[in-house]
């Protein structure tokens, strides 16, 4: 991967995105006092670099669905050919590697049917997957509609309110079932979020009005919210890792919440299993890394127990594969 550096402008861009994710390049230069040109070359090369990306997610709530964290101990040799089988999978959205032979991923399932076949069907069978975990995510505090804190500070208050401002007004609408349009639509926005109107109505064949309609009611009901995907890499975060933690059920809620605060933790979910609470951690190095541990979750209340395991390769992220070259 190219190797990149963010100076102000970009970082101010990508914490725009994270307010309005398809905000008009108009608008966000605007708003950062540049000119449109300037924004519009500068997101193509955060994008064409791996840097960032802007994905339509949807809620597995409101879809009748359920996230499953999965995870899997393997022979170490074997768990590289079986994260990118698991990442070619479309239910599965994130896969990770991590040390010790052991993947970690995040797929959905709708009904029961779906939910036998993803654990006993889909899983591979094989003398070299060791075991074999999955459990409910239960509650999301931070990933998903709620950003995560490190990503960037670029944007003064005023800034904001200014870009929330010019951001469209939809009217409320009952989320209802998914038809063939929304459907057509959400496999455009998956893979890019800023996915013009134009092209939109082109890929579904639907006028321009009618979509500009759709994703107005399907953003309303928050079944379709927009996320930047970001490479911690290039804001400064060298290490990333899972960690796993045991709380007091009476602490699990303030515990979860207070992780949302922590610029450290990308990503905070309350779960079923041993285990009360999964966290992605992105930290500056080692150091920072032993700090946060013992500072910042030793200061915690509630926490009985930590695991943690580092990432050593993203192989599907929001998504996308990543390629291995992506990864020094």
């Amino acid at each position: 991967m190219e190797t990149v550096t963010l100076d102000a402008l970009d970082r101010a861009l990508l914490h725009a995105l994270q307010v309005d994710g398809r905000a008009p390049f108009r608008r966000i230069a605007e708003v950062l006092g540049v000119s449109d040109q300037t924004v519009a070359r500068r997101y193509q090369r955060l994008r064409a670099a791996g840097v960032l990306r802007v994905v339509g997610r949807t809620s597995a709530r409101l879809l009748g669905q359920v996230d499953w964290l999965t995870r899997i101990r393997c022979v170490p040799d074997a768990a590289g050919s079986l994260a990118e089988a698991l990442a070619r999978r479309p239910d599965t959205s994130w896969v990770s590697l991590l040390s010790g032979g052991e993947i970690v991923c995040n797929a959905r399932a709708r009904v029961r049917p779906e939910r036998e076949e993803l654990l006993l069907g889909a899983l591979p069978r094989s003398p070299r997957v060791l075991s074999v975990s999955a459990h409910y995510l239960l509650r999301t505090y931070v990933g998903g509609p709620v950003a995560w804190s490190g990503r960037t500070s670029a944007l003064s208050a005023g800034q904001i309110a200014r870009l929330r401002a010019g951001a469209p007004s939809p009217a409320p609408a009952a989320a209802g079932e998914l038809d063939e349009l929304d459907r057509a639509l959400l496999a455009a926005l998956v893979v890019d979020g800023r996915t013009p109107l134009a092209a939109l109505a082109a890929a579904t064949g639907s006028p321009e009005t009618t979509v500009r309609r759709r994703l107005a009611a399907l953003t309303a009901t928050g079944l379709l919210f927009f996320d930047v995907d970001v490479d911690p890499r290039p804001l400064g975060f060298e290490i990333e890792a899972y960690c796993w933690l045991t709380v007091a059920p009476g602490r699990l809620a303030a515990v979860g919440r207070a992780m949302a605060e922590h610029p450290e933790v990308g990503f905070v979910a309350a779960t079923t299993g041993p285990s009360s609470l999964v966290a992605g951690l992105v930290c500056r190095d080692t150091g920072a890394f032993y700090d946060y541990l013992t500072d910042g979750l030793g200061a915690l209340d509630g926490v009985a127990a930590v695991e943690t395991a580092p990432v050593l390769r993203s192989v599907k992220r929001a998504g996308m594969m990543i390629t291995s070259s992506n990864y020094p």
